[in-house]
């Protein structure tokens, strides 16, 4: 067997779904569609877009010496419909990736473990990425044909939905490329009208300003008071728009039982959210992806699902956070209370 054939069965024996080759330089059409995004402002706060646009837009300019990208896909499939929370406005709902232990983690002691087999295997040099550096997984993985981005811009496939992880290891040796996917969204556009804020401006486009993924996780301060009353009861991140793609009926289930949803994060009481001080956060989403938000973030969007809970009972929990050292999350309690005299 080639090289190529047997580390794409060893990836497949560490679990990984799917494993497929690119070139760094085969994302072309990236810089431009980037530099659209940032000239928009569809990034929103965050600036570190397009501050390392001219890494994130040019893979090959991140490692000038490397030859070939092997990208990789892990399944995280939930083995429930994230959307059930979504009709208990007393629960929060948070997205399925963040309901067990950090990804990250997780995903690059995988490509890590398969690194070290391909150096004893046939040496050259690699690096390993898993989201945290400025490399274009989506754009990437499409070009090494695991799926295609959809028109919610998240790779999907006909193997596995769009429940997975990407992750890319890039590497002085060459190896042959596999051929780019095509698209098969067709005239499907579940994933656009399933968003509650309305942030695609069009297919294939979005604007993180509106995503509620963004929102929860990304933008700090006060959410303007028109998304507030769109968020419903997402707390952290959405699913929305991947629960809606008709493709997740070939979703493969997650292999590691680390993704698993716990208990307490696939529909948590929202009133016992909102009197976590920064220890009982820090205590209770220990290596957990939500920790980095922090206490008052997490707290902000807690109080937006109160306002939006139309319950009454709830009402005594924003009102213990009227006075919280934190003016963001003092605010979103005097606008939950609001919100709930209105009901």
């Amino acid at each position: 067997m080639t090289l190529k054939t047997r580390l794409i069965e060893r990836a497949l024996e560490e679990g990984f779904v799917m494993a497929r080759v690119c070139r760094p330089d085969s994302v072309p059409q990236v810089p431009d569609r980037l530099a659209a995004f940032v000239e928009a402002g569809y990034h929103g706060q965050m600036g570190w877009m397009a501050e390392r646009m001219h890494w994130r837009g040019n893979p090959a300019a991140l490692w000038g010496d490397a030859k070939s990208v092997l990208m990789l896909a892990e399944s995280y499939a939930p083995g429930h419909d994230p959307r059930d929370v979504l009709g208990q406005p007393d629960r929060g709902a948070i997205s399925v990736y963040a309901q067990n232990k950090d990804y990250h983690d997780l995903v690059k002691k995988r490509l890590k473990r398969l690194a070290r087999w391909w150096i004893e295997e046939a040496g050259g040099e690699l690096k390993v990425f898993v989201d945290t550096a400025p490399v274009p997984e989506k754009a990437l993985g499409a070009a090494a044909g695991l799926g295609w981005q959809g028109k919610h811009t998240n790779l999907v496939s006909r193997d596995w939905g769009n429940w997975a992880f990407l992750g890319s290891i890039f590497t002085t040796i060459e190896l042959e490329p596999d051929p780019p996917e095509v698209d098969h969204c067709g005239s499907c556009k579940s994933c656009l009208t399933a968003c509650p804020t309305d942030a695609f401006p069009a297919p294939y486009q979005l604007d993180a300003r509106r995503c509620i993924s963004y929102l929860t996780i990304e933008h700090k301060g006060p959410i303007d008071h028109e998304l507030r009353a769109l968020m419903g009861n997402h707390i952290y991140g959405c699913d929305d728009c991947l629960a809606a793609c008709p493709w997740n009926k070939f979703a493969v289930q997650a292999s590691d039982i680390r993704y698993a949803a716990k208990d307490d994060l696939k529909a948590p009481a929202l009133t016992e959210l909102s009197q976590l001080d920064d220890a009982a956060f820090r205590a209770k989403f220990s290596g957990s992806p939500i920790k980095r938000i922090g206490r008052d973030r997490f707290i902000r969007n807690v109080l937006y699902a109160i306002g939006n809970s139309g319950q009454q009972e709830l009402k005594a929990s924003a009102a213990s956070l009227l006075y919280d050292a934190d003016e963001t999350v003092a605010d979103a309690a005097r606008w939950a209370m609001t919100q709930l005299d209105k009901t």
